[in-house]
């Protein structure tokens, strides 16, 4: 991975490939480019001209946009980055976090394939230093386990060296730590999500979090086909019966000794879903490599939490299956007994995502967490809600509901907050069993998430994250987002469970 330095040297005497410099669009009556701070040493050796340059070749200082150039006389750098940070602050304010998280992740992008860069983005205080580091740790991300190096490819950005940060300084210092350790498990998450489904399945997903388990001193307990049986987890096993890869159920645990509150993450894990029976049609299965996503955050979310040593005890659990179309699947109209002991008629195979997710909320609410926060890929209705950057986020209680959004905004992660109309339950409602996998069409994302609800034990606190939309980006990259598996959720995840390390959450 990318290595990371806190630097007291100057932006224009440290030697590196490249230093990147912010850029703004001013406020004033004529507008224009203005430099923004960090960058005053690189601004004069172009003799006070730097805005000038760059606006005579074309940039606008729109957030995102970067524009390279030659460095003049008085710099070791041989090349400038100028970064847009969108408009300039107003007078004694700052540049947002996630400004400055979005704008080094697109400086990293934007310089693949060079050996070191100093970033000489606005730093003021421990905050800053965290955004910019997270940002360009993850924006100089690359999945290239299968590819071989070959003419034209390029390496991500190997050093990155801050400037304005005190390496001395104990709050610069955590921060960069902090932002290094979650790069690092967000960005495997982000390996995981892209990862074929001909090597990951739930086999090999469990062998994963049972390694990183040995390294990091994380209990992991791996339930295998025989156990899931004996346990009678029939959401789980109707789900992956149909493939030649078993499912499985993992329980991985961090706690720390002086922790006064636990939270259980719960993750959808279906490695490759064809939708089972109810089959997929071609340009709607190509990327479901994607759809084990939320236990793959679930995962980089509880090393994440055991890496910090933070004092909060996280427990996940993932939920892991593929779902396959095969003479032993599961049918649309089969009734299966849950963990729970409640019955679920199946009406739709391709809505297999809450049936796992149903017997390990059912098992995680039996440790009695003071919350449950699951995590899937779960509904193409919640991407027609809320697009592909932002997930939904529901939940049993309106206040945890506000404090999960108001989290994953901190942390820079989009979501919005949905409601679970009670008058949407009854169509679930199933002459043969408890309840139906399927309900009204119109509202499948808060449909889903009502089905869910069933599952969690009495006087729970619960919420759910949809993440179907910003889990895997079929477009372009865009600030420190690749093309491909995100993270998403893994940051909320983690800040979430800092929160509650600090008492803020009850």
């Amino acid at each position: 991975m990318t290595a990371l330095t806190l630097s007291t040297a100057g932006a224009a005497t440290l030697r590196a490939d490249a230093v990147v410099v912010g850029i703004a669009k001013g406020t004033g009556p004529k507008g224009g480019l203005v430099v923004a701070p960090g960058a005053e040493a690189v601004d004069k050796a172009f003799g006070g001209k730097l805005a000038g340059v760059l606006e005579t070749l074309g940039a606008s200082g729109a957030e995102g946009e970067a524009t390279k150039l030659p460095s003049p006389s008085g710099l070791k750098a041989p090349v400038v980055l100028a970064v847009g940070l969108g408009t300039a602050p107003g007078k004694d304010e700052a540049f947002a976090a996630e400004v400055l998280r979005s704008a080094a992740g697109a400086a990293a992008r934007a310089l693949n394939g060079t050996k070191k860069a100093a970033f000489a983005l606005p730093v003021e205080a421990a905050e800053d230093v965290a955004a910019i580091a997270e940002g360009a740790l993850l924006g100089a991300y690359a999945f290239t386990a299968y590819q071989d190096g070959g003419k034209g490819a390029k390496a991500p950005l190997a050093e990155i060296a801050l400037i304005g940060a005190k390496p001395r300084d104990k709050a610069h210092k955590a921060a960069a730590e902090r932002a290094i350790t979650l790069a690092e498990e967000l960005n495997r998450a982000r390996d995981l999500v892209n990862t074929p489904p001909n090597d990951l399945y739930p086999e090999s997903f469990a062998a994963v979090a049972t390694a990183a388990g040995k390294e990091h001193g994380v209990k992991v307990q791996v339930l295998d086909e025989k156990a899931l049986t004996k346990g009678g987890y029939g959401g789980i096993l109707g789900v992956g019966t149909g493939s030649a890869n078993a499912p499985r159920l993992v329980k991985i645990a961090y706690t720390h000794p002086a922790a006064a509150k636990s939270l259980a993450y719960v993750g959808k894990g279906i490695t490759y879903d064809s939708g089972g029976i109810s089959l997929k049609p071609a340009g709607h299965n190509e990327t479901m490599k994607c759809d084990m996503a939320g236990a793959a955050a679930v995962f980089a979310a509880v090393v994440t939490a055991a890496r910090l040593g933070l004092k909060v005890n996280v427990t996940g659990w993932l939920a892991l299956a593929e779902n396959m179309p095969s003479g032993t699947a599961t049918r649309p109209g089969d009734v299966l007994r849950m963990y729970s002991g409640k019955t679920v008629e199946v009406l739709n195979t391709d809505a297999e995502g809450r049936l796992v997710l149903a017997d390990a909320l059912a098992k995680a609410s039996e440790e009695n967490p003071d919350a449950i926060v699951d995590v899937a890929t779960l509904t193409g209705a919640m991407m027609m809600a809320l697009g592909s950057r932002t997930f939904g986020v529901m939940a049993n209680d309106d206040a945890f509901r506000t404090a999960v959004h108001e989290t994953a905004e901190e942390a820079g992660e989009q979501s919005w907050p949905m409601p679970l109309p009670a008058d949407l339950r009854k169509g679930m409602d199933s002459p043969t069993a408890d309840i139906a996998n399927m309900g009204e069409r119109m509202g499948g994302g808060l449909v889903a998430g009502l089905f869910l609800k069933e599952f969690v034990g009495e006087g729970i606190t619960w919420a759910h994250l949809d993440i179907a939309g910003p889990a895997y980006n079929e477009g372009a990259p865009f600030g420190y987002t690749p093309k491909g598996g995100t993270g998403s959720a893994v940051r909320t995840l983690v800040r979430l469970a800092e929160r509650t390390a600090d008492g803020e959450l009850g």
